[in-house]
């Protein structure tokens, strides 16, 4: 597969990939997530996918649903992305980045001498996410930047607020979920929200328990 594929829909998708289990980790459709590799499976990992597509599954282990043989067990849900940045480092470790395709539903995790995970997966229920900006008039824009004021008022941060303003809908509200320091729960229900208006709806009701919760108490940022 040439190295500059274009993902326009489904079919062209692999239907094979590599999985990278990260709680908390959250990559949405366009969005742009940096790692630093540095386990020698996910080493691996990184190289096969740079000798084929380029295509690496972010997916949450799913820690509260037991073990399997192959543990932990994941969530049903991730999203692929494409390795677009790489560099690798003198002690050995790979920084990438990866921007994201679309989402896939997990249909099947694959026995594999590789150190690493694989999964057969389906793209087809997300076929909205290969078309940017979709459904974009619907999301309730004035909510999203409420909630994240009242979020930053609360906890003394500083954002670049004119970058926020300038943003489209939707690379505003995957950003904001991607950068959320909320909980794997959390962040797989911003995930598997159908479209990008829930998402924001989502986006918006967490922060507000979160605000609930905190009663004025900084949380945590993952």
């Amino acid at each position: 597969m040439s190295m500059n594929v274009a993902y326009k829909g489904p079919a062209d998708c692999p239907v094979v990939i590599p999985v990278f289990p990260l709680p908390g980790a959250l990559l949405l459709p366009r969005g742009q997530m940096p790692l630093n590799i540095f386990e020698p499976r996910y080493l691996a990992m990184v190289d096969d996918a740079l000798r084929t597509d380029r295509v690496i599954g972010m997916i949450q282990p799913d820690s509260e649903s037991g073990e399997t043989p192959l543990s932990p067990r994941l969530f049903r849900v991730g999203c692929a992305g494409r390795v677009t940045q790489f560099a690798e480092t003198g002690d050995g470790r790979y920084l990438i980045s990866l921007t994201g395709i679309a989402r896939f539903r997990v249909e099947e995790e694959l026995s594999t001498p590789t150190g690493y995970r694989r999964c057969k997966v389906s793209f087809a229920p997300f076929e909205s996410d290969f078309h940017a900006r979709a459904g974009e008039d619907a999301v309730d824009r004035a909510g999203v930047l409420k909630a994240l004021r009242d979020f930053v008022d609360a906890n003394d941060l500083k954002v670049d607020w004119a970058g926020i303003e300038e943003a489209p809908n939707e690379a505003l509200v995957n950003a904001l979920c991607m950068m959320s320091p909320f909980g794997p729960r959390e962040k797989q229900a911003m995930l598997e929200a159908p479209d990008l208006k829930t998402r924001a709806e989502v986006l918006i009701a967490v922060t507000e328990m979160e605000l609930v919760r905190g009663s004025g108490s900084e949380p945590t940022l993952q």
